[in-house]
C-alpha cells in the first residue's frame, strides 16, 4: 500500500469532504430564518470533521493524532443529530443519502482510530 503524502490521500478525509459538500448543498435549501441557526451550526460541525482529520494527519505523536480524530468523531455525532433535526423539521423529505455518507465516514474514522490505537499498544 502506498504511503500517503497528504491528508488529501486519506479515504476518510475524501469521504468527509464529500459529506461537507453534501451538507452545504442541502443547507442552501433551508429556510431563510435558519441562516444563523441550524444552517451555520450544521456547516460549522461538518467542516470540523474534515478539518480535524486534516490537522490530525500532520501531528507527530499518535496520541495527539487521536485527539484530533476524536474531535472529528464528536463533530460527526453532532451532524448525525442535525440530520435528524433536518428531517423532523421537514426541511428535507429524506436524509437517506446524507445518512449513508455519514455512516461511511464514521466507520472509516473509527477504523483509522483503531489502527492508531493498535499501533500504540503493539
Amino acid at each position: 500500500m502506498k504511503k500517503s503524502q497528504s491528508f488529501e490521500d486519506l479515504l476518510v478525509w475524501q469521504k468527509a469532504h464529500q459529506f461537507v459538500l453534501c451538507v452545504y448543498t442541502m443547507t442552501k435549501g433551508f429556510p431563510k430564518e435558519e441562516t444563523y441557526g441550524l444552517t451555520i451550526q450544521f456547516r460549522r460541525a461538518v467542516t470540523s470533521i474534515a478539518a480535524n482529520i486534516a490537522e490530525g494527519y500532520k501531528k507527530k505523536g499518535l496520541k495527539d493524532k487521536l485527539r484530533f480524530f476524536n474531535i472529528a468523531q464528536g463533530s460527526l455525532e453532532e451532524c448525525r443529530y442535525f440530520l435528524i433535526l433536518t428531517q423532523d423539521l421537514n426541511y428535507k423529505n429524506t436524509i437517506d443519502n446524507e445518512k449513508v455518507l455519514l455512516i461511511e465516514v464514521s466507520k472509516l474514522l473509527n477504523a483509522y482510530c483503531k489502527a492508531i490505537v493498535n499501533s500504540i499498544t503493539s
